[in-house]
């Protein structure tokens, strides 16, 4: 999964709600839907399964920590960290626990999947605040690897063929072996990074806590290009699509930029810092913002198509599922567009 942030189909240019779903604490989670259900955490402690047809809870498991995570699925477990310092990993249908894993600190990304070198065993990749990517046996929950940075790895891993690849808050872009666990390059960024990295071909797309958005070629091992306009930090993770890019920032605006050469091609300000990461779809871009408002803008220009005001911060990262949005907010809710 390289994580372009790409979804095909089509999509409306107006929504209206279609269900909402309570928890006890804010949801920073972004969901994720298999087989008719909606996975997602919350800060209270627990995870969700919701029907997608009407918003209805299937079951839910709670953990010892908060939930900022977002779910994985894989051969029918959903897989999530916790703050706990705690990979789960539940029966997809049930809820039952099927085993933990442990690490030394929290888990605030989602693990990412891949397959082990007998072509058949699911891996998961996942950032620890331990300092370390774990490399965890899907099936049973055992360690393969772990490779150690220095500091906290909070977002998702990337997966490009028989590599993994990452940005640490060490400030260093990570390319590491999957079959060994062992490192192949590293790329110097020198500032935090919190965001998962997106990768188009051999290329990486990031922003930083040095308040600005990088690109890295692969096969180069160096950063190209470096967009900056104000001085606040990114972290979002950024969508590609084809010739451009979109990723939203804490200097309160939603930046699309050419990924050829980095510069800015338009800018739309919120009310607040957007640490939503968003969504292309059907040349149109979803997005939260900490302004309590979800956005749906055109793609080519930045046009504002419709917005809908929840009210409070919406952190969580939106979903998008057969033309239906789903995305949490900080006042408890999952919410289902249609």
């Amino acid at each position: 999964m390289q994580q372009r942030r790409v979804v095909p189909g089509k999509l409306a240019e107006r929504f209206k709600l279609g269900w909402r779903f309570k928890t006890r604490g804010p949801v920073l989670s972004s969901p994720v839907v298999s087989k008719g259900l909606v996975y997602v955490g919350s800060e209270d402690k627990s995870l969700y399964a919701v029907r997608l047809a009407d918003g209805k809870k299937v079951w839910s498991v709670a953990t010892s920590g908060l939930v900022e995570a977002t779910p994985r699925v894989v051969n029918g477990l959903v897989v999530i960290g916790s703050s706990d310092g705690r990979l789960y990993a539940f029966d997809a249908a049930t809820g039952r626990v099927r085993w933990k894993y442990k690490t030394i600190d929290k888990i605030l990304g989602g693990a990412n999947v891949t397959t082990a070198p007998d072509g058949k065993t699911p891996w998961l990749l996942v950032g620890s605040y331990d300092n370390q990517l774990h490399c965890v046996n899907a099936t049973n929950g055992q360690k393969v690897w772990t490779y150690e940075t220095d500091n906290y790895v909070n977002g998702m891993p990337a997966v490009v063929k028989d590599r993994v690849i990452f940005g640490g808050c060490d400030g260093i872009l990570h390319i590491v072996s999957i079959p060994t666990g062992k490192r192949i390059a590293t790329i110097e960024v020198g500032d935090y990074i919190a965001a998962s990295v997106t990768i188009e071909g051999e290329r990486v797309y990031v922003g930083h806590y040095g308040n600005a958005v990088i690109c890295a070629d692969l096969a180069q091992g160096k950063v190209v290009w470096t967009y900056r306009d104000k001085g606040f930090p990114y972290y979002a993770s950024p969508a590609v699509l084809d010739d451009r890019l979109v990723i939203g920032g804490r200097d309160k605006q939603i930046h699309c930029i050419a990924t050829a050469d980095g510069k800015g091609i338009w800018k739309v300000r919120t009310r607040g810092k957007v640490d939503s990461s968003p969504v292309i779809c059907d040349g149109k871009v979803v997005v939260g913002s900490e302004d309590g408002r979800l956005y749906l803008l055109r793609l080519t220009d930045g046009k504002e198509l419709w917005n809908y005001q929840i009210g409070r911060p919406v952190m969580s990262s939106p979903y998008i599922e057969n033309g239906q949005i789903l995305i949490g907010a900080d006042d408890g809710y999952l919410y289902c567009f249609r």
